[in-house]
Formats: C-alpha cells, structure tokens, sequence
C-alpha cells in the first residue's frame, strides 16, 4: 500500500488535474495496449470501435493522426499549466 506521502508523488509533474476526457481515453488506451495492440492506426480503429470520446471535443473518427494530435494537445496543455502553476496539481 502507498502511503499518502508517496500517493502525491504519483502526479507531481501535472500541473492541472486530467479532465474526464483525457482519463478516459488514458483508460481506453491501457485496455487496448494491454491486448498487445501497439500500432496506431489499430488502437485508432479501437478507440472508433468502442465510441470513446476525443478529450478536444471535435467530431468525427478517430485515424492515427487524430490520436497524435489529441496527444500532443493534452501533452501542450499540461507543460502550459505545469509552466504555470508548478507542480502538484
């Protein structure tokens, strides 16, 4: 078991919290690697088939190059409130 101490080092590079979109693509994702499935087109075509939802909010199905994009999106807006807010969140 993990102590509370320990328990707040989990996230001490976030800057802001994860939205409900982005833990559940985050959950998606894991359920689709821990198949095996590592090629983006396929997690891509998984994420479609399951009707997971982008974090952005845009329309429209999921390709390899939407995943790349919603990824560096999240990964930009999470050095942004890192930037600003430090660490912790």
């Amino acid at each position: 078991m993990m102590s509370d101490k320990h328990a707040a080092l989990a996230n001490q590079s976030r800057g802001r919290p994860l939205s409900q979109q982005e833990l559940d693509l985050a959950a998606a994702m894991e359920r689709i690697y821990a198949t095996g499935e590592h090629d983006y087109e396929k997690v891509a075509a998984a994420l479609q088939r399951d009707n997971v939802a982008r974090p952005s909010g845009a329309a429209g199905p999921w390709s390899a190059a939407v995943l790349g994009d919603e990824l560096k999106r999240i990964n930009a807006s999470l050095d942004e409130a890192y930037a600003k807010h430090g660490i912790g969140a």
